[in-house]
């Protein structure tokens, strides 16, 4: 399996030589259903940011697709994010008052995309996530799980071969929240790469694989054999 994601001791420190992530090694193949899980404060939300090429580690290497993010100019890597990755918050962070078709369009506003071409895209995209008959409402219109749904689409709208679900599920009630993950489901299963971030074990033990972190290290897996990639942890 091509690797799309990969980490090779990548550790990120912050002020004060704070470690929110210790010499983390992961490969991630194209294809693949995986999830981060750890609770709060583990250093799922810092090795978020490094794969979604958001931040940069301190030491060590990231490798998206193949193109290592360090070696990258800002510019470079803006591109690459845009191209390859998609991201999808447990916030949703819809724009209020803006009907779904429009929410969903803006995902390519800065992609050069005429407006018309973005239009026709957004709808395509809605009805990818079974809302081609509430293209027209508003955010305060729709339920959580619809609004998580418009929050998929317009992540989708480039068509990256990379999802980042950041608790897709933790604003929503059980009903909504099962939705959503079959929802996350058809789409790896038409070929899509998703990585789920998430601290919720009954999620977390659906998935195929499963990267268990703690203390911003990288944990082993138990029981064997959920993944066809497995971690490498290096010990300091």
């Amino acid at each position: 399996m091509t690797a799309l994601i990969e980490l090779e001791r990548a550790t990120k420190r912050y002020a004060g030589d704070v470690v929110a992530l210790d010499d983390v090694s992961i490969s991630i193949g194209r294809g693949e259903l995986a999830g981060i899980v750890g609770p709060s404060g583990s250093g799922k939300s810092t090795l978020l940011n490094l794969i979604g090429t958001l931040d940069r580690p301190t030491s060590g290497t990231v490798r998206i697709d193949g193109h290592d993010v360090g070696e990258l100019s800002d510019r470079e890597v803006s591109a690459l994010r845009s191209q390859l990755i998609g991201f999808v918050f447990q916030q949703f962070h819809l724009t209020a008052g803006v009907v779904a078709l429009d929410n969903v369009a803006d995902g390519l506003l800065y992609a050069g995309v005429p407006r018309a071409e973005r239009l026709r895209r957004a709808a395509a995209a809605l009805q990818q996530v079974g809302l081609s008959h509430r293209m027209e409402h508003r955010p305060h219109e729709l339920s959580g799980g619809e609004r998580q749904r418009v929050a998929i689409a317009r992540a989708l709208i480039g068509h990256p071969p990379l999802l980042l679900a950041d608790e897709p599920t933790g604003n929503l009630d059980s009903a909504a929240g099962a939705g959503v993950m079959d929802l996350l489901r058809g789409l790896n299963s038409d070929g899509t790469t998703i990585l789920i971030i998430t601290h919720d074990q009954q999620i977390a033990t659906s998935l195929p694989r499963r990267l268990p972190i703690s203390d911003g290290r990288m944990q082993p897996i138990a029981p064997p054999g959920i993944g066809a990639t497995k971690e490498i942890c290096h010990e300091s």
